[in-house]
C-alpha cells in the first residue's frame, strides 16, 4: 500500500506543479509548455478490489498511516469507520472465540465487517485524503467486485475505469469463493475508451491514453496464497502489460494427513479430454457410485465434497432423481436451520450420505461428526480442507483408522490441486500414472 501512496502523492505533485507552469505561462502571454500530458480520460487512476468492507478498511488504515501529521487531515473517517468496521457494541464472535475454536486462516479472513457490496471513492489532495468522494473526481476506487458491477450496471458506464494505472486484485482466493464473473465484469470494463468526455482537458492527456494503449500499459498486481485455473486464465486473457508479466510459483509438500490414513486414501485417476469435459460427473455416477451403493460398508456414513457450486448442483440433482438412497445437503445457501438438521440427521444415520459443497465449507467451516467414508468429487482449492475433511471421522470415538475409507476423483487437469494436496513430487506421479 506505501507504493500505492507514493504514486498517488507522486502523480497529484506533478499535476499541481504543471498547472502552476501553465498559469505562469498564460500571465507571462508565453506558449503554454507542451511536456504537461500528465492526465488520463477520467481522474482515477488507482483501483483496489478486495473481498469483504473489514479488508477494504485495513487498506485504507494503511493508506492513512503514511500521511504527513498532525496537518494533514482524513475527511468522512467518521463515516468510513461506522460503515467499513464493526458497529459500535457488536461482538465479533470469530476474534472473542476461545484459541482453537475456528481454524486461524478463518478467523483471519472472516473477522470484522464481512458485507461483501461496497464501494468507496478516495481523493488525495495536498492537505488531506477525501473518503467517499465522488468516482469522477477521486483518484483511488476500492471496492468489491460485486460492488463495483452494481455501479457499472446502475450508471450504464465505466468511464471512471478509463484510466486506471494501477490494478490490485486482493484476496483473490477469497473471490473465487464468491461469483468469479464479477471480476472478470469488472475487468473486461478497464481501460476502455470512455463514453463521454467528462470535461477533460485533451491537451494534458497522455498520448497512450488516446492511442487506446492504456491497457498495455497498466500494471496489475495479483495476490493470492495460491492459483487456480481461473485465476492463470485471468492472467493469460487480461494482463497484456508490453513490460511483460511474472508469476511466481512454489513447489508444495504434501499436505498432512491423520495418521493411519495414508494408506486408506485412494486416488482414482481419469482421463478427461479437456478441463471443461464433463466426463467426471459421467465417471462418478456410472462406475464410482455404484460401487459406493453395492459396499455394505460404504453405502452409509459417506460424505461427497463438491467443490464446484455448479457439480454440487448436478450431484445433488443426480441423488434426488436417480440414487434410491437418504441424504442430506450442506451448501453456502444453507440456513442455520438446513444446516443443524442435515448434521443431526447425518450423524444420527438418519442420511446416509452427506453432500458437501467447497463454498459451505470456506464460509461456515462447520466440524462435521459421523463421517466414515469421505468421496472427493474433486480436490478442494484450499489444500487445508482435504486435511480437515479427513481428520472429521476422528471426531468421535473409538473411530480406528481401518475404519476410514477416502476416495479422490481426478484427471491430470486438476493439477492444481492435486499439486498443493499431493505435494508437487507426489502429484506428478500421480498425473503420469507412476
Amino acid at each position: 500500500m506505501l507504493t500505492t501512496a507514493l504514486t498517488l502523492f507522486r502523480k497529484r505533485r506533478r499535476v499541481l506543479k504543471n498547472n502552476e507552469r501553465l498559469a505562469h505561462a498564460t500571465k507571462d502571454g508565453k506558449p503554454p509548455p507542451e511536456d504537461v500530458q500528465d492526465q488520463g480520460f477520467t481522474r482515477p487512476s488507482v483501483l483496489l478490489l478486495t473481498p469483504f468492507r473489514a479488508h477494504a478498511l485495513a487498506w485504507i488504515r494503511a493508506l492513512t498511516a503514511h500521511t504527513p501529521v498532525p496537518a494533514y487531515q482524513v475527511e468522512n473517517l467518521a463515516r468510513f469507520l461506522k460503515e467499513f468496521d464493526l458497529p459500535e457494541g457488536a461482538v465479533d464472535k470469530l476474534a472473542s472465540a476461545a484459541p482453537g475454536t475456528y481454524p486461524a486462516d478463518h478467523v483471519e479472513m472472516f473477522r470484522g465487517n464481512v458485507d461483501d457490496n461496497f464501494r468507496v471513492g478516495v481523493k488525495v489532495t495536498r492537505k488531506s485524503v477525501r473518503l467517499f468522494a465522488e468516482f469522477y473526481g477521486c483518484d483511488l476506487i476500492v471496492a468489491s467486485p460485486l460492488g463495483l458491477r452494481m455501479s457499472i450496471e446502475k450508471e450504464k458506464s465505466a468511464d471512471f475505469l478509463s484510466s486506471i494505472e494501477i490494478l490490485v486484485v486482493d484476496q483473490m482466493d477469497a473471490l473465487t469463493m464468491q461469483n468469479w464473473d464479477h471480476v472478470q465484469f469488472v475487468l473486461g470494463h478497464m481501460n476502455k475508451m470512455p463514453k463521454e468526455s467528462h470535461d477533460a482537458d485533451f491537451s494534458r492527456i497522455k498520448p497512450w491514453y488516446l492511442d487506446g494503449h492504456a491497457a498495455y500499459l497498466r500494471q496489475s498486481i495479483l495476490l493470492s496464497p495460491y492459483e487456480t485455473p481461473e485465476m492463470r486464465r485471468l492472467y493469460n486473457a487480461e494482463l497484456k502489460n508490453v513490460a511483460g508479466k511474472g508469476r511466481t510459483e512454489r513447489r508444495w509438500a504434501p499436505v498432512p494427513v491423520p495418521a493411519g490414513l495414508e494408506r486408506s486414501v485412494r486416488f482414482v485417476r481419469f482421463e478427461a479430454g479437456g478441463p471443461e469435459d464433463e466426463l467426471t460427473f459421467s465417471i462418478f455416477w456410472s462406475q464410482m457410485l455404484p460401487a459406493i451403493l453395492k459396499s455394505a460398508v460404504q453405502s452409509a456414513n459417506t460424505a461427497v465434497f463438491v467443490p464446484s457450486s455448479f457439480d454440487f448442483i448436478r450431484v445433488q440433482n443426480h441423488f434426488r432423481k436417480n440414487v434410491g438412497v437418504s441424504f442430506a445437503v450442506l451448501s453456502e445457501y444453507s440456513s442455520n436451520q438446513d444446516i443443524s438438521r442435515a448434521r443431526q440427521s447425518f450423524f444420527a444415520g438418519t442420511s446416509a450420505f452427506l453432500l458437501i459443497s467447497e463454498r459451505f465449507h470456506f464460509f461456515r467451516r462447520y466440524k462435521i461428526r459421523g463421517i466414515r467414508n469421505l468421496v472427493f468429487y474433486g480436490l478442494p482449492d484450499h489444500a487445508q480442507f482435504y486435511t480437515e475433511l479427513l481428520s472429521f471421522p476422528f471426531l468421535d470415538e473409538g473411530v480406528d483408522a481401518a475404519d476410514v475409507t477416502c476416495q479422490v476423483l481426478y484427471s491430470r487437469y486438476d493439477w492444481m490441486r492435486l499439486e498443493r494436496v499431493a505435494g508437487t513430487e507426489g502429484a506428478l506421479e500421480l498425473v503420469q500414472g507412476s
